[in-house]
């Protein structure tokens, strides 16, 4: 769905690169960390006794499930289990 105007899309891209390296960096670093409070928070909802290591798991194939084939993702799962 794109419902920004160019406009609006260029004066942002300005804002944001108007930040220094550092702050933007802090920046994505900062939206990381929100999503995996989410992802985990939705994951406790689905598996309230869940233990740390199955919510590695869980949160892992919630980022990147798609973007391993199945014998590396068998890999990483493998090291996460541990």
């Amino acid at each position: 769905m794109k419902d920004t105007s160019a406009a609006i899309k260029i004066r942002f891209q300005n804002m944001i690169m108007k930040r220094s390296p550092e702050e933007r960096l802090l920046m994505g670093s900062s939206m990381f960390d929100t999503a995996k409070q989410i992802v985990r928070s939705s994951i406790i909802e689905q598996y309230p006794k869940i233990l740390p290591k199955e919510m590695n798991e869980k949160i892992f194939l919630r980022f990147y499930g798609t973007e391993f084939n199945e014998v590396d993702k068998k890999k990483i799962l493998n090291v996460l289990s541990k």
